[in-house]
Protein backbone atom coordinates (compact mmCIF):
# COMPACT_ATOMS: atom_id res chain seq x y z
CA UNK A 1 0.00 0.00 0.00
CA UNK A 2 1.25 3.77 -0.92
CA UNK A 3 2.54 5.19 1.80
CA UNK A 4 0.69 8.89 1.98
CA UNK A 5 1.36 11.62 1.87
CA UNK A 6 1.20 14.66 4.52
CA UNK A 7 2.71 16.26 7.96
CA UNK A 8 1.29 16.79 11.45
CA UNK A 9 1.03 19.84 13.40
CA UNK A 10 2.17 19.33 17.07
CA UNK A 11 3.06 21.72 20.08
CA UNK A 12 5.00 21.82 23.31
CA UNK A 13 1.08 22.15 25.60
CA UNK A 14 -2.20 23.21 24.66
CA UNK A 15 -2.82 26.85 24.14
CA UNK A 16 0.23 27.07 21.57
CA UNK A 17 -1.93 27.85 18.36
CA UNK A 18 -2.14 24.45 16.31
CA UNK A 19 -5.93 24.77 15.65
CA UNK A 20 -5.23 28.46 14.23
CA UNK A 21 -2.64 27.41 12.25
CA UNK A 22 -3.54 24.03 11.15
CA UNK A 23 -7.22 25.74 9.71
CA UNK A 24 -4.86 28.52 7.73
CA UNK A 25 -2.41 26.36 6.89
CA UNK A 26 -5.45 23.71 5.23
CA UNK A 27 -7.09 27.24 3.51
CA UNK A 28 -3.70 28.54 2.25
CA UNK A 29 -2.90 25.00 0.86
CA UNK A 30 -6.38 24.97 -0.37
CA UNK A 31 -6.41 27.85 -2.75
CA UNK A 32 -2.71 26.24 -3.56
CA UNK A 33 -4.82 23.36 -5.39
CA UNK A 34 -4.09 21.11 -3.11
CA UNK A 35 -5.80 18.06 -2.52
CA UNK A 36 -6.33 18.54 1.81
CA UNK A 37 -7.81 16.11 4.18
CA UNK A 38 -7.74 16.45 7.50
CA UNK A 39 -7.53 14.69 11.26
CA UNK A 40 -7.58 15.47 14.92
CA UNK A 41 -5.32 13.52 16.61
CA UNK A 42 -7.55 12.30 19.99
CA UNK A 43 -10.74 12.09 21.21
CA UNK A 44 -11.99 15.86 20.75
CA UNK A 45 -15.62 16.62 18.52
CA UNK A 46 -14.92 20.39 17.74
CA UNK A 47 -11.64 20.78 15.95
CA UNK A 48 -12.76 18.27 13.26
CA UNK A 49 -16.18 20.38 13.01
CA UNK A 50 -13.74 23.58 12.12
CA UNK A 51 -11.87 21.51 9.46
CA UNK A 52 -14.72 20.95 8.00
CA UNK A 53 -16.07 24.56 7.91
CA UNK A 54 -12.99 25.10 6.23
CA UNK A 55 -11.98 22.38 3.59
CA UNK A 56 -15.82 21.74 3.19
CA UNK A 57 -15.02 18.35 3.50
CA UNK A 58 -15.72 15.75 6.20
CA UNK A 59 -12.77 15.60 8.43
CA UNK A 60 -11.88 12.40 10.83
CA UNK A 61 -10.41 11.52 14.06
CA UNK A 62 -6.97 9.72 14.44
CA UNK A 63 -6.66 7.76 18.44
CA UNK A 64 -3.98 4.86 18.86
CA UNK A 65 -6.05 4.61 22.08
CA UNK A 66 -9.22 3.64 20.72
CA UNK A 67 -7.67 1.87 17.89
CA UNK A 68 -4.00 0.75 18.32
CA UNK A 69 -1.66 1.47 16.24
CA UNK A 70 -2.50 -0.96 13.67
CA UNK A 71 -5.95 -0.50 13.15
CA UNK A 72 -5.57 3.40 13.57
CA UNK A 73 -3.11 3.25 10.44
CA UNK A 74 -5.59 1.32 8.44
CA UNK A 75 -8.02 3.92 9.18
CA UNK A 76 -5.91 6.73 8.03
CA UNK A 77 -4.82 4.64 4.86
CA UNK A 78 -8.61 4.33 4.06
CA UNK A 79 -10.10 7.80 4.44
CA UNK A 80 -6.74 9.59 2.81
CA UNK A 81 -6.91 9.55 -1.05
CA UNK A 82 -3.32 8.27 -2.82
CA UNK A 83 -3.28 11.92 -4.07
CA UNK A 84 -3.95 14.01 -0.99
CA UNK A 85 -2.17 15.69 1.39
CA UNK A 86 -3.68 15.49 4.87
CA UNK A 87 -2.78 17.98 7.57
CA UNK A 88 -3.14 16.22 11.48
CA UNK A 89 -4.01 18.32 14.23
CA UNK A 90 -2.10 17.22 17.58
CA UNK A 91 -3.37 17.26 21.04
CA UNK A 92 -2.23 18.78 23.92
CA UNK A 93 1.90 18.82 24.25
CA UNK A 94 3.38 16.31 21.36
CA UNK A 95 4.45 13.51 24.06
CA UNK A 96 1.66 13.91 26.23
CA UNK A 97 -0.36 10.45 26.03
CA UNK A 98 -2.45 8.12 28.21
CA UNK A 99 -2.54 9.91 31.35
CA UNK A 100 -0.30 12.91 30.65
CA UNK A 101 2.45 9.87 31.78
CA UNK A 102 2.44 7.26 28.74
CA UNK A 103 3.34 8.04 25.33
CA UNK A 104 0.68 5.90 24.02
CA UNK A 105 -2.31 8.02 22.70
CA UNK A 106 -0.17 10.73 22.32
CA UNK A 107 0.42 12.89 19.19
CA UNK A 108 3.75 11.97 18.81
CA UNK A 109 2.56 8.00 18.89
CA UNK A 110 -0.19 8.64 16.04
CA UNK A 111 2.39 10.61 14.27
CA UNK A 112 4.94 7.00 14.08
CA UNK A 113 1.67 5.14 13.38
CA UNK A 114 0.87 6.76 10.53
CA UNK A 115 4.20 7.88 9.29
CA UNK A 116 3.87 11.12 8.69
CA UNK A 117 6.72 13.84 9.85
CA UNK A 118 6.06 16.40 12.61
CA UNK A 119 5.83 20.40 12.28
CA UNK A 120 6.31 22.04 15.55
CA UNK A 121 4.16 25.30 16.46
CA UNK A 122 5.69 26.93 19.43
CA UNK A 123 4.53 29.68 21.09
CA UNK A 124 7.45 32.30 20.76
CA UNK A 125 5.61 35.36 22.36
CA UNK A 126 8.25 36.79 25.11
CA UNK A 127 10.93 34.35 24.99
CA UNK A 128 14.73 34.91 23.50
CA UNK A 129 17.60 32.45 23.52
CA UNK A 130 15.30 30.33 25.93
CA UNK A 131 13.53 29.11 23.19
CA UNK A 132 16.23 26.84 22.00
CA UNK A 133 16.61 24.07 25.01
CA UNK A 134 12.70 24.46 24.98
CA UNK A 135 12.84 22.89 21.04
CA UNK A 136 16.14 21.02 21.81
CA UNK A 137 14.57 18.84 24.71
CA UNK A 138 11.68 18.13 22.40
CA UNK A 139 14.30 16.97 19.90
CA UNK A 140 15.94 15.09 22.10
CA UNK A 141 13.49 12.60 22.87
CA UNK A 142 12.39 12.65 19.08
CA UNK A 143 14.26 9.15 18.84
CA UNK A 144 12.39 8.71 15.49
CA UNK A 145 13.91 11.22 14.10
CA UNK A 146 10.53 12.49 12.72
CA UNK A 147 10.47 16.36 13.79
CA UNK A 148 11.83 17.97 10.89
CA UNK A 149 10.53 21.69 11.05
CA UNK A 150 9.13 24.66 13.01
CA UNK A 151 6.62 27.49 12.86
CA UNK A 152 7.25 29.99 15.46
CA UNK A 153 3.80 31.64 16.26
CA UNK A 154 2.83 35.03 17.84
CA UNK A 155 6.69 36.42 16.89
CA UNK A 156 7.09 40.23 15.13
CA UNK A 157 8.58 39.72 11.71
CA UNK A 158 11.74 41.66 12.76
CA UNK A 159 12.40 39.60 15.81
CA UNK A 160 11.72 36.44 13.12
CA UNK A 161 14.90 36.82 11.49
CA UNK A 162 17.03 37.15 14.29
CA UNK A 163 15.55 34.00 15.62
CA UNK A 164 14.95 32.12 12.80
CA UNK A 165 19.17 32.43 11.90
CA UNK A 166 19.79 31.32 16.12
CA UNK A 167 17.65 28.24 16.27
CA UNK A 168 19.25 26.98 12.41
CA UNK A 169 22.58 27.91 13.34
CA UNK A 170 23.01 25.67 17.11
CA UNK A 171 19.96 23.24 16.25
CA UNK A 172 19.96 20.83 13.15
CA UNK A 173 16.23 22.21 12.46
CA UNK A 174 14.53 24.36 10.02
CA UNK A 175 12.67 27.12 10.41
CA UNK A 176 9.46 27.19 8.13
CA UNK A 177 8.26 30.67 8.89
CA UNK A 178 6.54 32.60 11.59
CA UNK A 179 2.64 33.47 12.39
CA UNK A 180 2.44 36.78 13.78
CA UNK A 181 0.17 38.12 16.29
CA UNK A 182 -3.01 39.78 14.59
CA UNK A 183 -5.61 41.96 16.64
CA UNK A 184 -8.72 39.81 16.84
CA UNK A 185 -7.18 36.84 15.41
CA UNK A 186 -8.61 34.06 17.59
CA UNK A 187 -10.51 31.24 18.23
CA UNK A 188 -12.74 31.33 21.14
CA UNK A 189 -13.93 28.85 23.72
CA UNK A 190 -16.09 28.10 25.91
CA UNK A 191 -16.34 24.87 28.63
CA UNK A 192 -16.10 22.15 26.43
CA UNK A 193 -13.16 23.49 24.41
CA UNK A 194 -13.57 25.79 21.28
CA UNK A 195 -16.88 27.14 20.45
CA UNK A 196 -18.92 25.62 17.87
CA UNK A 197 -18.23 27.00 14.41
CA UNK A 198 -21.55 27.67 13.81
CA UNK A 199 -21.25 30.35 16.56
CA UNK A 200 -18.20 32.56 15.56
CA UNK A 201 -20.09 34.07 12.37
CA UNK A 202 -16.68 35.76 11.48
CA UNK A 203 -14.54 32.24 11.76
CA UNK A 204 -14.19 32.09 7.64
CA UNK A 205 -13.23 35.47 7.02
CA UNK A 206 -10.71 34.96 10.29
CA UNK A 207 -9.07 32.09 8.78
CA UNK A 208 -8.74 33.52 5.12
CA UNK A 209 -7.08 36.36 6.59
CA UNK A 210 -5.20 33.82 8.92
CA UNK A 211 -4.38 32.25 5.75
CA UNK A 212 -3.55 35.36 3.63
CA UNK A 213 -0.67 35.85 6.86
CA UNK A 214 0.79 32.62 6.96
CA UNK A 215 1.40 32.52 2.91
CA UNK A 216 3.22 35.51 3.47
CA UNK A 217 5.36 34.33 6.32
CA UNK A 218 5.74 30.41 5.89
CA UNK A 219 7.19 28.72 3.60
CA UNK A 220 4.21 26.53 2.15
CA UNK A 221 6.79 25.07 -0.39
CA UNK A 222 8.80 23.52 2.03
CA UNK A 223 5.46 22.01 4.07
CA UNK A 224 4.68 20.19 1.17
CA UNK A 225 8.37 18.80 0.55
CA UNK A 226 8.43 17.77 4.08
CA UNK A 227 5.27 15.58 3.76
CA UNK A 228 6.26 14.27 0.72
CA UNK A 229 4.83 16.20 -1.87
CA UNK A 230 5.83 17.82 -4.96
CA UNK A 231 5.14 20.46 -7.43
CA UNK A 232 2.81 18.04 -9.35
CA UNK A 233 0.53 17.50 -6.16
CA UNK A 234 -0.74 21.31 -6.57
CA UNK A 235 -3.16 22.36 -8.72
CA UNK A 236 -4.11 26.00 -9.93
CA UNK A 237 -6.12 27.63 -7.77
CA UNK A 238 -9.46 28.30 -8.36
CA UNK A 239 -10.36 31.78 -9.11
CA UNK A 240 -12.38 33.56 -6.04
CA UNK A 241 -13.14 36.39 -4.86
CA UNK A 242 -11.89 37.61 -1.48
CA UNK A 243 -16.42 38.69 -0.83
CA UNK A 244 -16.63 34.54 -1.68
CA UNK A 245 -14.15 33.40 -0.01
CA UNK A 246 -15.41 34.71 3.16
CA UNK A 247 -19.28 33.50 2.60
CA UNK A 248 -20.47 32.20 5.34
CA UNK A 249 -23.98 30.60 5.79
CA UNK A 250 -25.40 27.97 8.88
CA UNK A 251 -25.33 25.88 6.13
CA UNK A 252 -21.90 25.37 5.33
CA UNK A 253 -21.56 23.34 8.48
CA UNK A 254 -23.28 20.41 8.42
CA UNK A 255 -23.78 19.99 4.62
CA UNK A 256 -20.62 18.39 4.18
CA UNK A 257 -20.89 16.23 7.86
CA UNK A 258 -21.31 12.65 7.28
CA UNK A 259 -24.52 12.35 8.69
CA UNK A 260 -26.07 14.69 5.78
CA UNK A 261 -23.90 12.74 3.07
CA UNK A 262 -26.32 9.52 3.51
CA UNK A 263 -26.91 9.45 -0.30
CA UNK A 264 -22.92 9.08 -1.32
CA UNK A 265 -22.04 7.15 1.93
CA UNK A 266 -20.50 3.85 0.27
CA UNK A 267 -19.75 1.14 2.64
CA UNK A 268 -19.31 -2.49 1.90
CA UNK A 269 -23.15 -3.63 3.13
CA UNK A 270 -25.41 -5.94 0.26
CA UNK A 271 -28.47 -4.60 2.73
CA UNK A 272 -31.20 -4.04 -0.26
CA UNK A 273 -33.03 -2.12 2.28
CA UNK A 274 -31.71 -0.25 4.43
CA UNK A 275 -32.97 -0.04 8.40
CA UNK A 276 -33.45 4.43 8.95
CA UNK A 277 -31.38 5.18 11.74
CA UNK A 278 -32.91 8.67 13.33
CA UNK A 279 -29.80 10.64 13.99
CA UNK A 280 -30.12 14.00 15.77
CA UNK A 281 -28.18 16.84 14.74
CA UNK A 282 -28.84 20.37 14.95
CA UNK A 283 -27.19 23.08 16.98
CA UNK A 284 -28.17 20.74 20.34
CA UNK A 285 -26.58 17.30 18.98
CA UNK A 286 -23.86 18.31 17.37
CA UNK A 287 -20.65 15.37 18.38
CA UNK A 288 -20.25 12.61 16.84
CA UNK A 289 -17.07 10.84 15.53
CA UNK A 290 -17.43 10.84 11.15
CA UNK A 291 -16.01 6.58 11.57
CA UNK A 292 -18.51 6.02 14.29
CA UNK A 293 -21.09 7.00 11.21
CA UNK A 294 -19.56 5.15 8.43
CA UNK A 295 -19.20 2.02 10.82
CA UNK A 296 -23.56 2.59 11.31
CA UNK A 297 -23.79 3.24 7.59
CA UNK A 298 -21.33 0.28 6.70
CA UNK A 299 -23.48 -2.28 8.73
CA UNK A 300 -26.88 -1.25 6.85
CA UNK A 301 -27.64 1.41 8.16
CA UNK A 302 -29.45 4.23 6.25
CA UNK A 303 -28.90 7.82 8.53
CA UNK A 304 -31.71 10.17 8.93
CA UNK A 305 -31.41 13.59 10.67
CA UNK A 306 -33.33 15.29 12.62
CA UNK A 307 -33.66 17.91 14.89
CA UNK A 308 -35.28 17.60 18.87
CA UNK A 309 -34.55 21.27 18.77
CA UNK A 310 -36.65 22.66 15.83
CA UNK A 311 -38.75 19.31 14.51
CA UNK A 312 -42.19 18.33 16.30
CA UNK A 313 -41.85 14.64 15.48
CA UNK A 314 -39.40 12.00 14.61
CA UNK A 315 -39.00 10.91 10.87
CA UNK A 316 -41.21 8.41 9.65
CA UNK A 317 -40.28 4.48 9.51
CA UNK A 318 -36.97 4.86 11.99
CA UNK A 319 -36.04 1.39 13.52
CA UNK A 320 -33.60 3.29 15.57
CA UNK A 321 -32.93 6.58 17.30
CA UNK A 322 -29.22 8.01 17.96
CA UNK A 323 -28.68 11.26 20.69
CA UNK A 324 -25.29 12.13 20.59
CA UNK A 325 -23.48 14.68 22.45
CA UNK A 326 -23.50 18.36 22.20
CA UNK A 327 -25.02 21.06 24.26
CA UNK A 328 -28.38 20.79 25.65
CA UNK A 329 -27.96 23.15 28.26
CA UNK A 330 -27.33 25.74 26.07
CA UNK A 331 -30.77 25.09 24.59
CA UNK A 332 -32.57 23.48 27.39
CA UNK A 333 -35.62 26.13 27.57
CA UNK A 334 -35.72 25.39 23.79
CA UNK A 335 -35.96 21.44 24.25
CA UNK A 336 -38.49 21.41 27.26
CA UNK A 337 -40.88 23.94 25.51
CA UNK A 338 -40.99 20.64 22.68
CA UNK A 339 -43.35 18.93 24.24
CA UNK A 340 -44.24 17.24 20.44
CA UNK A 341 -40.94 16.35 20.39
CA UNK A 342 -40.18 15.39 24.02
CA UNK A 343 -43.46 12.90 24.01
CA UNK A 344 -42.79 11.69 20.17
CA UNK A 345 -38.97 9.99 21.96
CA UNK A 346 -40.45 9.24 25.17
CA UNK A 347 -43.42 7.19 23.72
CA UNK A 348 -41.11 5.34 21.00
CA UNK A 349 -38.47 4.70 23.40
CA UNK A 350 -41.26 2.94 25.55
CA UNK A 351 -42.49 1.33 22.82
CA UNK A 352 -39.29 -0.87 22.05
CA UNK A 353 -37.47 1.52 19.39
CA UNK A 354 -34.06 0.76 19.60
CA UNK A 355 -31.60 4.03 21.27
CA UNK A 356 -28.64 4.76 21.94
CA UNK A 357 -27.92 7.94 23.81
CA UNK A 358 -24.50 9.83 24.78
CA UNK A 359 -23.48 12.65 27.51
CA UNK A 360 -26.00 15.60 25.58
CA UNK A 361 -28.42 13.24 24.47
CA UNK A 362 -28.28 11.44 28.08
CA UNK A 363 -28.95 14.32 29.34
CA UNK A 364 -31.98 15.20 27.38
CA UNK A 365 -33.59 11.58 28.14
CA UNK A 366 -34.20 13.04 31.87
CA UNK A 367 -36.59 14.02 33.47
CA UNK A 368 -35.48 17.57 34.31
CA UNK A 369 -32.37 19.35 33.15
CA UNK A 370 -30.66 22.85 35.53
CA UNK A 371 -28.16 24.82 33.75
CA UNK A 372 -25.64 26.71 34.91
CA UNK A 373 -28.33 29.43 36.23
CA UNK A 374 -29.54 26.63 38.32
CA UNK A 375 -32.65 27.13 36.05
CA UNK A 376 -34.56 23.61 35.75
CA UNK A 377 -36.48 22.63 32.60
CA UNK A 378 -38.11 19.64 31.77
CA UNK A 379 -36.88 17.10 29.39
CA UNK A 380 -37.99 13.74 27.53
CA UNK A 381 -38.46 11.69 30.59
CA UNK A 382 -37.37 8.35 29.87
CA UNK A 383 -35.00 7.92 32.70
CA UNK A 384 -36.77 8.60 35.93
CA UNK A 385 -33.26 11.26 37.23
CA UNK A 386 -32.46 14.91 37.56
CA UNK A 387 -29.32 16.46 35.93
CA UNK A 388 -27.40 19.42 36.79
CA UNK A 389 -24.31 21.72 36.11
CA UNK A 390 -21.87 20.54 38.91
CA UNK A 391 -19.46 23.79 38.16
CA UNK A 392 -16.36 21.63 37.74
CA UNK A 393 -15.62 18.66 35.33
CA UNK A 394 -16.64 15.61 36.97
CA UNK A 395 -15.44 13.25 34.61
CA UNK A 396 -12.70 14.04 32.25
CA UNK A 397 -10.56 11.21 29.85
CA UNK A 398 -10.07 8.03 27.97
CA UNK A 399 -12.27 5.04 29.70
CA UNK A 400 -12.96 1.35 28.58
CA UNK A 401 -16.39 0.18 29.45
CA UNK A 402 -17.26 -3.13 30.19
CA UNK A 403 -20.36 -4.63 30.95
CA UNK A 404 -21.66 -6.16 33.85
CA UNK A 405 -23.85 -8.48 31.75
CA UNK A 406 -22.94 -9.40 28.11
CA UNK A 407 -25.67 -7.72 25.84
CA UNK A 408 -23.84 -5.29 22.99
CA UNK A 409 -20.36 -6.84 23.35
CA UNK A 410 -19.08 -10.24 23.66
CA UNK A 411 -18.48 -11.30 26.82
CA UNK A 412 -15.21 -10.21 28.44
CA UNK A 413 -14.93 -7.74 25.74
CA UNK A 414 -14.77 -3.85 25.66
CA UNK A 415 -15.44 -0.78 24.40
CA UNK A 416 -13.23 2.43 24.46
CA UNK A 417 -14.29 6.45 24.45
CA UNK A 418 -14.25 9.04 26.83
CA UNK A 419 -16.11 11.50 28.93
CA UNK A 420 -15.54 15.87 29.21
CA UNK A 421 -18.82 17.01 31.14
CA UNK A 422 -19.48 19.37 33.77
CA UNK A 423 -23.07 18.20 34.42
CA UNK A 424 -24.21 15.01 36.40
CA UNK A 425 -26.89 12.76 37.33
CA UNK A 426 -28.60 11.58 40.07
CA UNK A 427 -28.52 8.05 38.22
CA UNK A 428 -25.96 7.49 36.22
CA UNK A 429 -26.66 4.03 35.89
CA UNK A 430 -24.67 0.56 37.00
CA UNK A 431 -25.10 -1.74 33.93
CA UNK A 432 -21.20 -1.38 32.97
CA UNK A 433 -18.02 -0.42 34.77
CA UNK A 434 -15.99 2.50 33.32
CA UNK A 435 -12.09 2.23 33.92
CA UNK A 436 -9.35 4.64 33.25
CA UNK A 437 -6.36 3.39 30.81
CA UNK A 438 -3.92 4.01 33.67
CA UNK A 439 -4.19 3.32 37.40
CA UNK A 440 -6.88 1.71 38.64
CA UNK A 441 -10.13 4.09 39.09
CA UNK A 442 -13.38 2.64 38.16
CA UNK A 443 -17.01 3.55 38.31
CA UNK A 444 -20.46 2.49 37.57
CA UNK A 445 -22.27 3.72 34.67
CA UNK A 446 -24.96 3.57 32.15
CA UNK A 447 -28.52 2.83 31.39
CA UNK A 448 -28.23 -0.70 29.38
CA UNK A 449 -30.95 -3.12 28.25
CA UNK A 450 -31.23 -5.37 25.09
CA UNK A 451 -31.88 -2.38 22.42
CA UNK A 452 -30.62 0.80 24.67
CA UNK A 453 -27.56 2.14 25.63
CA UNK A 454 -27.66 5.42 27.25
CA UNK A 455 -24.92 7.30 29.53
CA UNK A 456 -22.14 9.70 29.69
CA UNK A 457 -18.79 7.95 27.80
CA UNK A 458 -18.53 8.94 24.14
CA UNK A 459 -18.12 5.58 22.49
CA UNK A 460 -15.71 4.87 19.69
CA UNK A 461 -17.45 1.95 17.66
CA UNK A 462 -14.69 0.88 15.89
CA UNK A 463 -12.64 0.21 18.72
CA UNK A 464 -15.43 -2.70 18.95
CA UNK A 465 -17.38 -2.88 15.92
CA UNK A 466 -19.77 -6.03 17.75
CA UNK A 467 -21.54 -2.84 19.69
CA UNK A 468 -22.72 -2.00 16.24
CA UNK A 469 -23.35 -5.31 14.91
CA UNK A 470 -25.59 -5.61 17.88
CA UNK A 471 -27.73 -2.45 17.55
CA UNK A 472 -28.42 -2.85 14.45
CA UNK A 473 -29.97 -6.65 15.01
CA UNK A 474 -31.99 -5.09 17.69
CA UNK A 475 -33.13 -2.64 14.97
CA UNK A 476 -33.74 -5.40 12.53
CA UNK A 477 -36.07 -7.04 14.86
CA UNK A 478 -37.77 -4.23 15.82
CA UNK A 479 -38.56 -3.61 12.25
CA UNK A 480 -40.11 -6.96 12.08
CA UNK A 481 -42.15 -6.92 14.63
CA UNK A 482 -42.93 -3.31 13.31
CA UNK A 483 -43.81 -5.24 10.00
CA UNK A 484 -45.66 -7.86 11.86
CA UNK A 485 -47.94 -5.31 13.86
CA UNK A 486 -48.96 -3.99 10.34
CA UNK A 487 -49.84 -7.71 8.68
CA UNK A 488 -51.96 -8.19 11.64
CA UNK A 489 -53.88 -5.32 10.86
CA UNK A 490 -54.72 -6.14 7.67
Amino acid sequence: MQKRKGVVLAAPKSGSGKTLITCALIEALKEAGVNVCTFKCGPDYIDPMFHRTILGVPGGNLDTYFTGEAKTKEIFMEETPEDAFAVVEGVMGLYDGLGGILEEGSTYHLAKAISLPVILVIDAHGMGRTILPLIQGLLSYDKAGIIKGVILNRVSKMFYASLKELIETELSIEVLGCFTEQRGLHLESRHLGLKLPEEKRDLKEQVCRGADSLKETVSIERILAIGGAGEKDAASPEVDSHENKVTYQRADIYENDMVFQRADIKGNDTHESKLRLAIARDETFCFYYQENLKLLSKMGFELVPFSPLHDKKLPEHISGLLLGGGYPELFAKELSENDSMKTAIREAIRGGLPSLAECGGFLYLHKSLKDMEGRQYSMAGVIDADADYRGKLVRFGYVELTEKESQFLPEKEGIRGHEFHYFDSTENGTDCVAKKPTGNRRWECVWEGENHWWGFPHLYYPSNPSFVEHFYQQAGLYQQSKLKQKDNLK
